[in-house]
């Protein structure tokens, strides 16, 4: 592992646990060389994901992606970060436990929405109203009421 720092690689580890979610190892390591501590993670490598998305195009699964959709739907609403990540984790977690090499998009969105709407309901109206690409009002209540009830 090389030392952010300085950029050698003679660093050791001098701590190891499991991280919060138990699905990583944190690892505490010391440079030999200059002495700096820093931490990293290690996490279990799994089968590589493919997203089919609505055009039938395939990509790479990217956390990323859904992390951007979850923060901007949660954006000035009080909820923490800590919770956005929990989040986001059982929405990952909800993917690869389909145990599938593809998945259509539209799964891993109504996953993301379900997991939105236990977060919060306006995140979820926000989420959905891109998500579902509501193009009037109408439907736009239709929703709004579907969630009231």
């Amino acid at each position: 592992m090389k030392c952010p720092y300085c950029g050698e690689d003679n660093t050791r580890v001098i701590d190891s646990r499991p991280a919060d979610d138990n699905s990583s190892i944190r690892r505490r390591r010391e440079c030999d060389d200059c002495s700096k501590r820093f931490t990293t993670y290690e996490k279990v490598e799994t089968i590589p994901l493919i997203i089919i998305k609505k055009d039938k195009t395939r990509e790479a699964y990217d956390r990323s992606k859904i992390e951007s959709g979850v923060i901007k739907s949660c954006h000035k609403r009080p909820i923490s970060l800590e919770e956005i990540e929990k989040c986001i984790d059982r929405i990952e977690t909800a993917v690869f436990n389909l145990e599938q090499k593809e998945v259509e998009s539209t799964v891993v969105g109504e996953l993301v929405m379900d997991e939105i709407k236990n977060l919060d309901p306006v995140a979820y109206v926000r989420f959905a109203s891109v998500y579902r690409e509501f193009k009037d009002v109408n439907i736009f209540m239709d929703e709004l009421k579907k969630l009231l009830n």
